[in-house]
């Protein structure tokens, strides 16, 4: 237990939780109270934080990215291209990342997320070239300084082009190193309960670009430690044509084969489920990260959301990779995801707070974690906290609506654990000049030819 006082986060403008209309207390990382209308807190001896001017969330949660990918934005090669020969102008450039520019890379996706209102992110690292190949540890030690809660996915590729994949024989490892390190990172980093600040999944990259004994033997590797599974899957048409092709099935069907249909696994994407496909994920608790911003940009399609719930599949919001978004911004995430499924079902079925529920509830029933993305009592005290004070608010009416309608996307403070990890809008300690110059010399340095 702590020492520190409780905290009353008193008297929000707006908060996302019924019966919390004077605020919540917040003890030992843990939400223990709402306090309701014209009441005091029950708990006693607290400090307060006068919330009047701010709009209370819990904390947004990200179920799918690329942290390296922060280094390989906007590339010229790379541009007005869908999938496939999009990620073969990219593997090249990837091949070229050391430990220090994904130390850079890393810190600059997890900033940006922590500065949008995310309080818990994913990520899909799964390039590994010589050198890397301690590239999970440097993301545990970057989100440990951050103070962030990360689940991040021991990624891997070992269908190289020779093999008739998509990736270059420079960014793929072996089937046994990579299961062995596999196993090393969950034992050395995982940590397990409700608490837990640094969790690991297990996340072959896709069906075009690792073995089926590999996709195999990570299931099963997954079931024997008892971690998450994560991959991408019905991205694209190309995907179901190399499905078809390479393994006589669609990529659901090839999922089930591998044993991965199943209430271990989310999914990236999951534009291409027919009816059927859709009833199956959700008898079987897969859940799909929607990630609208990449999905426009690569014209890949739209992820049929409303139909997915409908079947029983949880949604969750992912921003992707910096290389398909470009950004690492989750709060615009749940604006565009609004406006892609508005524009797709109509005012009737889709709203602000559907949107708002797919980055809370919905991600953290992504990523097994239901203690979070909720503000109530027990549940963990990761929050985001926003004001309405910039020119693209005034003349707001709900300022709950306001956040995605108006398209807020700077938080003035992010609670993780209970301990403040943004203040005053700006990440504690970090020299956010002297990261963009860093990163931007090594990305440079990727980049050149």
């Amino acid at each position: 237990m702590s020492d520190a006082k409780p905290i009353w986060i008193r008297d929000p403008l707006a908060i996302l939780a019924d019966g919390a209309e004077r605020g919540i207390v917040v003890r030992d990382g843990r939400i223990v109270e709402l306090v309701p209308a014209g009441a005091q807190p029950a708990t006693a001896d607290v400090a307060v934080f006068d919330a009047g001017e701010h709009v209370v969330l819990p904390g947004l949660i990200n179920t799918h990215h690329h942290f390296y990918q922060t280094l390989t934005r906007a590339l010229p090669a790379a541009m007005d291209r869908e999938l496939f020969p999009w990620l073969q102008a990219l593997y090249p450039v990837w091949a070229k990342l050391t430990p220090e520019s994904l130390e850079l890379g890393v810190t600059v996706a997890m900033s940006e997320l922590l500065l949008s209102g995310c309080t818990a992110t994913t990520d899909h690292h799964y390039v590994f070239p010589a050198g890397l190949e301690d590239a999970v540890d440097i993301e545990v030690a970057v989100a440990r300084r951050l103070g962030v809660r990360v689940l991040l996915t021991r990624g891997s590729m070992n269908l190289s082009q020779r093999d008739g994949g998509l990736p270059p024989d420079s960014v793929v490892q072996d089937e046994d190193t990579i299961l062995a390190d596999s196993a090393r990172v969950v034992a050395q980093h995982h940590q397990r309960g409700e608490d837990a600040m640094v969790q690991i999944a297990l996340a072959p990259c896709s069906p075009f670009s690792v073995t089926t004994s590999l996709m195999r033997a990570t299931a099963e590797l997954a079931d024997k430690l008892d971690v998450r599974l994560h991959t991408h899957l019905a991205e694209t048409e190309d995907e179901n044509r190399f499905c078809l092709q390479m393994h006589g099935c669609r990529p659901l069907d090839y999922l089930e084969q591998c044993g991965w249909l199943n209430a271990r696994t989310w999914l990236a994407h999951g534009i291409f489920f027919n009816a059927d496909e859709m009833k199956r994920l959700g008898r079987a608790g897969t859940a799909i990260s929607h990630c609208a911003c990449s999905n426009q940009l690569l014209a890949s399609g739209c992820c049929p959301v409303c139909e997915m719930e409908e079947a029983g599949v949880g949604i969750g919001i992912g921003v992707d990779g910096p290389a398909s978004n470009d950004a690492s911004n989750l709060m615009q995430e749940v604006r565009a995801a609004f406006l892609l499924q508005r524009a797709r079902y109509g005012v009737t079925k889709v709203s602000h707070k559907d949107a708002l529920r797919w980055a809370t509830k919905g991600s953290a029933a992504c990523v097994g974690r239901p203690e979070l993305g909720e503000i109530a009592v027990g549940k963990a005290a990761d929050l985001a906290l926003f004001k309405l004070d910039e020119l693209r608010f005034s003349g707001h009416g709900d300022p709950l609506a306001a956040l995605v309608l108006c398209g807020a996307h700077r938080a003035d403070r992010v609670m993780v654990a209970g301990k403040w990890a943004v203040v005053d809008g700006a990440i504690p300690g970090l020299d956010v000049a002297g990261l963009i110059r860093r990163h931007s010399t090594a990305a440079r340095a990727m980049q050149a030819g």
